[in-house]
């Protein structure tokens, strides 16, 4: 490694600091409750497209580790981006044992910042190129409140989960590698029972695990797995009528996720790009009982305009994982009031939209050599769903956020140098 990097990596934390600290609710741009990429500086533009050929090394760490190799050198990046939600509820009838009268208002939860910051760094002399990698993430969040509305018995949610990744790439050939990351959630929640609810944090683990493979010189393929991440709230909530505090578990689903990527037409200057990912709901604490399964297909490109200007567009269909189908439980929790009562509970995590857009620009040497930036924009169209016949909620939301990202000991260009 080389000897500036403590001196770097310091600052980063410093930075990192700054960002946490001003961190607000989570409402925004999600698959179900999961950012994924699409908050990244690079990805984002692309409307998160990033498994085989992720256009900065952050999305390679959250998604598939094994492209850090075409990471030479060192990176590092501070970035974020701002997201914020307008969520509208309509309770169209009360439900008496949740304290809940009819009503209709709009969600006080204000937007959220979201970091992304972090470091890979090259390693030479062992038997295999390696490359290695450090993150501090913004994974998921979500929630909405109505407690400026007397009908709704204070009604309030909020779950915002932070990751610090540590990962690791390997090239067991010219063309193959293979990565893993692991991930160590900090998370803090409250609801989404009614009743009172502190807000408490929690530690949970997770890993990642990806494959990348060079079907040419400008073909890329890629693959990669994640666990679940099964966090407890321990004493989060009072439920209901009850006086003792109750733990309440909350976790992030196993995944799956494909991608292709291919960077010949127009004399090599546009990408083109495609993700499949699945989202398993189903094996997540207390979203196992609002979500079901989820698809997700992500199609990005990146157009050189210049030699230091790229052009990023990007789309997303993202299934609607509302579960239709629910019973009289969340949880352990069995809910008074019934599936009506659930319903309701359901409304404070619906992100029923499926249609997603995004833009983005990257502009290298910005300033002095070795210094990119990156912005972009995106947002989701408005979308509402009925839960039940009493329960009606309208979601849309956009999302902005930049990144700079400084590049030290980089070979010259070629194949295996960062593309962003």
């Amino acid at each position: 490694m080389t000897c500036g990097m403590p001196v770097r990596l310091t600052r980063g934390i410093a930075a990192l600091v700054v960002v946490l600290a001003s961190a607000g609710s989570a409402a925004a741009q999600t698959y179900g409750i999961d950012f994924r990429n699409t908050l990244m500086p690079a990805s984002g533009g692309m409307a998160g497209t990033s498994v085989a050929a992720p256009q900065d090394f952050l999305s390679a760490i959250n998604a598939n580790p094994a492209a850090l190799t075409q990471y030479k050198g060192t990176h590092f990046t501070i970035g974020g981006a701002f997201a914020e939600a307008t969520v509208d509820l309509e309770q169209k009838a009360a439900v008496p044992l949740l304290g809940v009268a009819a009503f209709s208002a709009k969600s006080s939860t204000p937007g959220a910042i979201v970091p992304a910051i972090g470091v890979a760094q090259e390693v030479d002399g062992l038997p295999v190129p390696t490359t290695v990698g450090l993150a501090v993430l913004g994974a998921a969040g979500g929630g909405s409140s109505y407690v400026q509305e007397p009908a709704s018995n204070a009604t309030s949610s909020y779950l915002l989960l932070l990751e610090f990744a540590p990962s690791v790439a390997v090239e067991l050939t010219e063309r193959l590698s293979i990565g893993a990351t692991m991930f160590i959630g900090d998370g803090y929640a409250s609801g989404p029972f009614v009743g009172t609810s502190g807000m408490t944090n929690a530690y949970a683990l997770r890993g990642g695990f990806g494959l990348d493979y060079a079907l040419g010189d400008a073909t890329w393929l890629g693959a990669y797995y994640q666990t679940t991440q099964a966090f407890r709230f321990e004493n989060e909530a009072v439920l209901f009528s009850e006086r003792r505090p109750r733990d309440v578990d909350m976790g992030l689903p196993q995944q799956v996720g494909m991608g292709i990527a291919n960077e010949s037409l127009l004399d090599g200057r546009l990408l083109l790009a495609a993700d499949a990912l699945y989202l398993d709901w189903r094996s997540a604490a207390l979203f196992n009982n609002i979500y079901r399964g989820q698809w997700v297909m992500q199609l990005g490109s990146q157009y050189r305009a210049t030699d230091r200007v790229k052009l990023r567009l990007g789309y997303a269909l993202a299934q609607n994982p509302i579960d239709e189908s629910v019973g009289t439980r969340i949880g352990p929790v069995e809910v008074p009031g019934g599936v009506p009562a659930v319903k309701y509970l359901q409304s404070q995590f619906a992100i029923v939209n499926e249609h997603r857009m995004a833009a983005g620009i990257g502009v290298s040497d910005l300033l002095m050599r070795g210094l990119d930036f990156d912005a972009f924009a995106g947002g989701m169209f408005p979308a509402g769903e009925s839960l039940g016949s009493d329960t009606y909620v309208s979601v849309k939301s956009y999302w902005l956020g930049v990144g700079f990202t400084w590049h030290f000991d980089q070979p010259p260009a070629g194949r295996g140098t960062p593309r962003s």
